[in-house]
């Protein structure tokens, strides 16, 4: 099969996990690729995303490395056999390719954590917040690529907009409801989008108030994504650049435990409503 010439993050985390499982059955490169009638070099280029694999080599491959999980083999293959082509698609060349890779990662999205202290979380930015985020960028991005990215951001909301959504909870702290990130009208607007997004069945908003003791958790914003199995959940940190994609099984689990960690001392739903609606009122 040809090498790819541009390998996007789900490749490269579809070839990882057969890595991963090829290292668990304690086998080199060489006697994966000898037990596959093939080269090692074939063996690297599908555990780097180079090279494609079809169902039947990924089944082989489980088989070959002993692995008894069917429901991950079985996630493993659709990644393999996935020929999606969304509408990120048109960003490509456009955006840099992690914000393609976000897209396409939320697209198969089981669920979606997110944990935000400075920031409404992307997901709920209506476009002037968004475009107040990433004006404020040190070289200023031209005015095509700074549109480029707040539209970019407004058509990943088809995870918690779409006809099949995701389940989605976002803890967001005080701070990033009362940071102006815009003029009082664009805070008073995005206040009452996130509540008019609160109000569906299958989104939970939750408010870290200020007024907490004991909260040393401030440094620990996050975005998390459930996989189709927990094996292949992510966890990403966001910036101005895009979003770095973590999927190691030790940090997995710390994220999931800073995840509970911080809502467990969040305002309930009802409460975190009220709270914001305090707020808009304010301004």
């Amino acid at each position: 099969m040809a090498r790819r010439r541009q390998v996007t993050a789900r490749q490269e985390r579809l070839g990882a996990e057969l890595r991963k499982l090829r290292e668990a059955a304690g086998l080199k490169g060489r006697e994966a690729a000898a037990l596959l009638g093939t080269d090692s070099a074939q063996v690297s280029q599908i555990e780097f995303g180079t090279a494609g694999v079809s169902e039947t080599r990924v089944r082989q491959l489980a088989a070959h490395y002993s692995c008894t999980d069917t429901e991950l083999v079985e996630a493993l293959v659709a990644m393999a056999t996935d020929r999606t082509r969304g509408w990120w698609e048109e960003y490509q060349g456009l955006l840099p390719a992690s914000f393609l890779d976000l897209a396409e990662l939320e697209h198969h999205a089981t669920y979606r954590l997110d944990v935000e202290f400075l920031h409404v979380p992307g997901l709920f930015q209506t476009e002037d917040y968004a475009r107040a985020v990433f004006s404020y960028r040190v070289p200023k991005l031209p005015h095509g690529d700074l549109e480029l990215r707040v539209r970019h951001r407004m058509a990943r909301k088809a995870i918690i907009t779409g006809s099949a959504p995701a389940p989605y909870t976002a803890v967001i702290h005080e701070a990033a409801l009362r940071i102006r990130v815009g003029d009082r009208a664009v805070m008073r607007a995005q206040l009452g989008r996130i509540l008019e997004f609160s109000a569906e069945e299958h989104i939970t908003v939750r408010v870290v108030p200020f007024d907490l003791d004991g909260f040393g958790g401030a440094t620990n914003a996050m975005m998390y994504v459930g996989g189709a199995v927990p094996k292949l959940d992510t966890a990403l940190r966001d910036g101005p650049q895009g979003a770095g994609f973590i999927d190691s099984e030790a940090q997995l689990g710390a994220f999931r435990t800073l995840f509970h960690m911080v809502e467990s001392v969040s305002l309930a739903p009802d409460r975190s409503r009220d709270f914001m609606h305090r707020l808009a009122k304010e301004l």
